[in-house]
């Protein structure tokens, strides 16, 4: 129970340890990239949104096709029954449409591609997405970081200030007392 302080206080130090940006002197490197990754994470929600809007069409797409294709197969599967009574012309129908449900077959199995491209695009960019905000999150802390520090070190500089004026009006009053 004792360690589990020990291993906060080293993490949350090496994660001060690994900041890119320290010091006010890196505030505009620091604004710079913190303006390109909201940018990033601005454009990054646009696509996701985009992508997850043209999903149910995808979808819908899949099923349709998927629809047509197990028509044209039992089309395909009815004229090759008929095919038994040994017509030419019923061999050539069902030759024909069995060409037309393999063509059907494709297009379903291209729609279902889709959908499943569409689907890896929309968690890809997710995960891009939460890098992104994670980011914007470390950038976040360094910018508090830093004005904590400037604030720290204005607050030093003022009482270091406000000591030497006192020594200054102590010096003074000491001075004006001896020429009394």
């Amino acid at each position: 129970m004792r360690l589990a302080p020990v291993i906060m206080i080293a993490v949350l130090s090496q994660a001060a340890c690994m900041q890119k940006y320290k010091t006010a002197a890196d505030m505009p490197k620091l604004d710079k990239e913190y303006t390109e990754v909201t940018n990033d994470v601005t454009d990054l929600t646009s696509k996701l949104t985009q992508a997850q809007n043209d999903l149910p069409a995808y979808q819908s797409k899949a099923k349709a096709e998927s629809s047509n294709a197990q028509n044209a197969a039992s089309e395909s599967s009815q004229q090759a029954s008929k095919v038994t009574a040994g017509d030419v012309g019923n061999a050539k129908k069902a030759k024909k449409k069995a060409k037309k449900a393999l063509g059907e077959a494709k297009d379903a199995k291209d729609a279902s591609d889709n959908v499943k491209d569409q689907e890896k695009k929309i968690a890809k960019l997710t995960e891009e997405l939460g890098k992104k905000k994670k980011r914007l999150q470390e950038l976040d802390n360094m910018r508090t970081a830093i004005g904590g520090a400037n604030k720290t070190a204005t607050d030093t500089a003022k009482r270091f200030t406000d000591t030497t004026r006192k020594l200054i009006d102590t010096t003074k009053n000491a001075a004006d007392t001896t020429r009394m």
